[in-house]
């Protein structure tokens, strides 16, 4: 999966906005991570999920990363019901993208 795959059409303005952001983190290991993430949970998530998710969002990509990967350990104000829902959830990385990797 290489982009964004929902219709945003059905949702509010505030989800909208998440949804678009999820899919422009900045590294494309993070795009896919949360958007993939968003487009199946973003309709269904409470606002004060939404609260948390989005701050979730505001940390540096690069940390986030190595987070979600168990690279470092977990910050304590990390340490939520909504974050291991994200870093429990694998996407659907592009195998074409994932082939053309081991080539190089």
């Amino acid at each position: 999966m290489t982009g964004l795959k929902r219709s945003s059409a059905d949702l509010d303005p505030r989800r909208r906005k998440i949804l678009y952001r999820c899919w422009h983190r900045g590294l494309r290991e993070m795009d896919l991570c949360f958007g993939q993430f968003a487009e199946q949970e973003i309709a269904n998530l409470s606002e004060a999920a939404l609260d948390e998710f989005e701050a979730i969002m505001s940390e540096e990509d690069n940390d986030l990363l190595k987070w979600v990967t168990g690279a470092w350990p977990l910050p304590e104000h990390l340490r939520t019901p909504m974050f291991e829902k994200i870093a429990s959830f694998r996407p659907d990385f592009d195998p074409v993208t994932t082939e053309s990797f081991k080539d190089h």
